[in-house]
This record gives C-alpha cells, sequence and structure tokens, in this order.
C-alpha cells in the first residue's frame, strides 16, 4: 500500500490533501487541495494572487522539475520612477521607506498574480483530479468559515518595523477588507473566532466550474483592471493574461554523498548549494550541534552567501549571473581556507537588495514510493488590497525591488526579484531521501541549511532537524533563539562576534520537512508554526 505524509503549517491543509489521497488522488492532487486551502485559512501568508517555486518530483515517470511562478512587476514599471520618493534605507538595512510607502500597502504595490495559473498548470501536467473537485474544501473554508489560529492573529498583531508598516494595516485600512477580517465594530477577529469569506468562496466556485481563464482572461479579469485603474495601479488586463509559471530543471549540486536538487534563480537555492559546499570542507559533527565554533562556522558560510547574493543574484533574465563560479565547489575551498584562518566575512548593507516578507507558506507532500510536490507561496506581506467582491487579497512584491535603477534588485517591467524561496530534496541513487522548504523571508535560506546539517552531518529525525535550536546571519550580527546556550554566546562575543538574542524559542523560518527511509516516512512540522506533519 502506498502511503502519503503532509507536512504543512495549517492542519486544515494537511488534511484536505490527505483525504484528496485517501480518495485515489496523487501526491499532485494532495498538494493543489492542500495549497488552495492554505490560500484561505492563512489569506496574508499566501494567496492567488501570488508567487512561489514548486518542486515536482514523480519517481516513477523520471521526472524532476520546478515550476518558477515568481510574480513579475507590471509593464508600467520603470527603473527609475520611484528613485525621487526614497526618504531613506530600512532600520535594518534591508530596503527603503518610501515616501506614502506605496511600494508596500496599496494599489501600486503587487507584482503580477501567479499562483492560480502555476497551480493549475502543475495539476494538468502531473495530476490526475479536476481542479474543481481539488477546490471543493477551500470553498467549504471560505463559505463555511475556520477559526482564526494563533499564527494568522499573531501576523496581524505584528508592530512596524526597521520602517515598514505595522501589519494590520492591511485589514483595516480599506474598506474591502475591513468587512472581512473585522467585527462590525472595527475590532480584529479573535483567536478562536470564525472567519468567513463568502465573496471568495463564489469567485473559487466560479474558477471551480468555469476554469482559471475567468481570472486570467475573462470578466473577472475585467474586474480587476477595472479596480487598478479606478485606484491607480499599475497592473493591467495585459499583465494578467501573461501570467504564466516556467518549468524549469533543478538547480543541482552535491553534499556528503546525498545529490541535491532545490531552484532555480530567482530562488534562493543557489545560496543553499553554495553553503553546503563551504560547510562540506568542515567536521561539523566533530565540533557539537550549535557549539560556538559550530555556530561560528555556519554563520561565516551563511554570511559569505549572503555577500554573493547582494552583488549577484537576481532575476537571470535581467542579471548577469556568474553562476557557475558561485556554484562551484572551488570556490568553497577558497571561502573555507578564510574562515578557517579566522577572516570574518563583513556583509555591507548599501547595495543590498529589499527582502522578501517572512509571510509566505510551505506544503510538502510525500508518497512511500518517492514522489513528492514541495512548494512554497506567498503574498510578500500582502498589499490590503482586495477587489470588492472578489474576496482575495493581492500580494505587494513590489515592495523588495531596489527602487535606485542600476542595481541587481532593481525595478524594470517584467522582472522578477529575488527571493529566499528554496524547496529543495537530497536524494540518493535516484531516490529521494528528505524534501524541505520553509517560508520566513531571507531567512528560509538560513533555516533549510540548518535543518539539513541537522539531518546529514546529526542523524536528526525529521522533526527533531525542523525543532533543533537555530541561528541566522543575514548580516554582521548573529541572531540567536533563546535556547542557544548563553555560555555559547559569551564564547562568540568573545571571538570577536556581535550577537542578537530573541526572547522566542522558536522563530522564522518554520521548516517543514519529511524524510523517506527505506519506503517509510517521517515528517516534521516546526513548532514555531501552526502546523503538523500527518500520514494517512
Amino acid at each position: 500500500m502506498t502511503r502519503c505524509m503532509i507536512s504543512a503549517p495549517q492542519p486544515e491543509a494537511v488534511e484536505a490533501g490527505l483525504n484528496v489521497f485517501n480518495a485515489g488522488g496523487n501526491v499532485m492532487d494532495a498538494a493543489i487541495a492542500a495549497a488552495m486551502v492554505q490560500t484561505v485559512v492563512d489569506p496574508q501568508m499566501c494567496g492567488i494572487a501570488g508567487f512561489g517555486s514548486m518542486q515536482i518530483f514523480m519517481r516513477e515517470m523520471g521526472e524532476h522539475s520546478f515550476f518558477d511562478f515568481h510574480g513579475k512587476a507590471p509593464k508600467a514599471a520603470t527603473p527609475n520612477m520611484w528613485e525621487d520618493l526614497i526618504e531613506r534605507e530600512c532600520d535594518d538595512g534591508f530596503g527603503f521607506v518610501l515616501k506614502g510607502q506605496l511600494n508596500e500597502f496599496g494599489y501600486k504595490s503587487m507584482t503580477s498574480p501567479m499562483t492560480l495559473q502555476a497551480f493549475d498548470t502543475a495539476l494538468k501536467t502531473y495530476g490526475t483530479m479536476p481542479l474543481g473537485t481539488l477546490m471543493r474544501p477551500a470553498i467549504d473554508y471560505c463559505m463555511d468559515g475556520f477559526e482564526v489560529r494563533p499564527r494568522v492573529h499573531a501576523f496581524w498583531l505584528q508592530p512596524a518595523q526597521a520602517g515598514r508598516i505595522e501589519r494590520v494595516a492591511v485589514v483595516k485600512e480599506l474598506d474591502s477588507a475591513r468587512k472581512i477580517y473585522l467585527h462590525d465594530d472595527g475590532t480584529l477577529l479573535n483567536i478562536g473566532e470564525t472567519l468567513r469569506n463568502p465573496d471568495m468562496g463564489r469567485l473559487y466556485q466560479r474558477i471551480a466550474d468555469e476554469g482559471i481563464g475567468v481570472f486570467y482572461n475573462g470578466d473577472v479579469a475585467d474586474q480587476i483592471a477595472a479596480d487598478m485603474k479606478a485606484n491607480g495601479g499599475l497592473l493591467t488586463k495585459d499583465d494578467l493574461a501573461d501570467c504564466a509559471p516556467t518549468k524549469i530543471a533543478p538547480l543541482k549540486g552535491s553534499y556528503r554523498g546525498f545529490d541535491v536538487d532545490t531552484n532555480q534563480l530567482p530562488g534562493g537555492g543557489l545560496m543553499i548549494l553554495q553553503m553546503l559546499n563551504i560547510l562540506e570542507q568542515f567536521d561539523l559533527a566533530a565540533m557539537g550541534h550549535n557549539s560556538a565554533r559550530y555556530i561560528a562556522t555556519v554563520s561565516e558560510a551563511m554570511k559569505y552567501s549572503t555577500i554573493d547574493k547582494d552583488s549577484n543574484m537576481g532575476d537571470p533574465n535581467f542579471v548577469d549571473v556568474p553562476l557557475e563560479r558561485l556554484k562551484s565547489k572551488e570556490l568553497a575551498v577558497e571561502t573555507a581556507a578564510k574562515i578557517r584562518a579566522g577572516h570574518k566575512a563583513n556583509v555591507v548593507r548599501m547595495n543590498a537588495g529589499a527582502p522578501e516578507s517572512k509571510d509566505t507558506t510551505h506544503l510538502v507532500v510525500a508518497d512511500s514510493a518517492g514522489n513528492i510536490v514541495n512548494v512554497t507561496h506567498s503574498l510578500g506581506s500582502s498589499s490590503g488590497v482586495i477587489t470588492d467582491g472578489l474576496g482575495f487579497m493581492y500580494n505587494n512584491c513590489m515592495m523588495v525591488f531596489d527602487p535606485r535603477p542600476g542595481r541587481v534588485g532593481s525595478l524594470a517591467p517584467g522582472k522578477a526579484r529575488f527571493t529566499a524561496m528554496c524547496p529543495t530534496i537530497l536524494s540518493k541513487d535516484g531516490m529521494p531521501a528528505m524534501a524541505l522548504g520553509a517560508p520566513g523571508g531571507t531567512t528560509i535560506t538560513m533555516g533549510v541549511l540548518q535543518t539539513i546539517l541537522n539531518m546529514v552531518d546529526f542523524s536528526m529525525s525529521a522533526q527533531d532537524a525542523v525543532s533543533a535550536p537555530r541561528f541566522c546571519a543575514t548580516s554582521n550580527v548573529i541572531e540567536l533563539t533563546n535556547r542557544i546556550f548563553r555560555g555559547v554566546e559569551s564564547e562568540l562575543n568573545k571571538e570577536g562576534y556581535e550577537t542578537r538574542r530573541y526572547a522566542a524559542s522558536y522563530v522564522t523560518p518554520i521548516v517543514h520537512a519529511i524524510r523517506l527511509l527505506d519506503g517509510k516516512l517521517d515528517g516534521g512540522a516546526d513548532p514555531a508554526g501552526d502546523g503538523m506533519a500527518a500520514l494517512n
């Protein structure tokens, strides 16, 4: 009997996917059903007007590929259109505060809505069930409602950070969002209260009945285009009509005898390969898990890769990326030698591209035959815009472009921006051994990296690997979660490292993983989220 496991941040999505598999669907059918539920029960983390990266390993078909569906800047965008609106760089060095914050909130903040098109294309290519059938659980959650989970509520309560707006603005500033997410008295729905979105349910029913053409080319597209035009938005019906995912081969590497397959740019897979290549030069297990030496070594790999990302990694259709050099073992040997010599990488932020938001979701589905769908998808941190009567929120991914012309991350019509999304599979002899990914903005690659190290170098189970204390270095500061021992932090400080400790024991990225061992499935769901890993 072929068994199926799903790991995701939302129990509702996990259950929906397993029900589809039990009804005779395959891993793609289960993934699409679960992902559509995610768009309902995590409505600011993801949605049909978002973007992402989907890894598909259909072992029985001999197929391993990606659908890249990063959103693209509207055709009306120009490289210098926001240059005179720059007020300052964000306090944390990532991105820019613009006058009116129009890159972050409202009708000018969105890239093309790719998610629905990508899901439909993947399903038609690899699935066995019709989209309309798989959308039924999502429609039911729209109409009947779902209980607001702690992570959904926590998003709304995030304070303004580093110059960015407080996140509650995306549900309270515009009337079309207020009527969905607020009580009549203007207060937020609370944890455990039921959130219903019948407008989105009716739209989803139309898509289920008529197909996605109604959204991208039909009267819904007309409604979207009219709303954009009336409110000064950049998206047009031409942008909608041009939405299409790109099928592409995995970016390939290796680590300690495992084949590593991850996503191409503009996703973050290149960073994963870089960091693994560097760390393969060290005996990490001998250092001891989360010892000061281990954290310093891994952090340096993170910093060197971050420097390369900031200066070289972008949309390969617009940026000349020295890919072979960056992913080479030779560069890794050179970098490892610098780390051994005690050289500390210096992450200079003035030329850094803006980061993606930490408000994203992930889903990994695997069966015991070795077939996998591994997908990260997002709305950025959400634009706050809902076209009246349609119910879904648009992404705000224009916020992560650099408003200064001539940079790796600068604006250009049709350009996608770098994201750290990195669905990744490690395998041996053609059989997958582990699949994982995460939401978490620029920290995604760092969480995925550590989870791989935990499973490969320290032989942890999937659950232990995603739950172990983590750290992050995307700047010259090493960020520590509260379960990293203070004695270890003192040693790092004595070695000249600046550290920042979180009060929380678990923070983003929220990693989800499945291991495959001799046909048995072993899953892990990060305790930082609301989710679970479950087996049928």
